[in-house]
């Protein structure tokens, strides 16, 4: 069962625990793993590390890294793939309030299956749509 979608840094900041991960985050994630329930990732979140790789802002590994969650038995992470139901739910986030398309999609995706976004986006946390930080 999906209980949440992961913004890209807040995947990122868990696989590598990283302290700006919020405690309540952090919680949050904890108590899916004990549940095992599961914490989608948007295909678009795959896309926004490949380019921050090249850019040289982030560890080369971590496109690796992220693809071998997806595969651990011990983490919580499922891919989302973007699909036409998820675009349609896109055009209920407002471009004023999330002008950045990837996180227009990562939140669209929490749209679509009814479920908060674990987000530090202070856009995302704004607009009116279910959030976790």
């Amino acid at each position: 069962m999906i209980v949440a979608v992961a913004d890209t840094h807040t995947v990122l900041w868990h696989l590598y625990d990283d302290p700006r991960l919020s405690a309540v985050a952090n919680a949050f994630i904890s108590q899916a793993v004990q549940a095992r329930h599961q914490i989608a990732i948007s295909s678009i979140s795959f896309v926004e590390v490949v380019y921050l790789v090249e850019k040289g802002r982030i560890s080369p590994t971590a496109y690796e890294d992220i693809l071998q969650a997806l595969t651990d038995p011990e983490r919580v992470f499922v891919e989302a793939a973007l699909s036409v139901p998820i675009v349609d739910s896109l055009r209920q986030v407002s471009r004023a309030e999330v002008p950045d398309m990837p996180d227009r999609i990562v939140a669209a995706t929490g749209l679509y299956f009814g479920v908060p976004v674990i987000s530090r986006d202070r856009r995302i946390r704004s607009a009116n749509l279910e959030t976790i930080w």
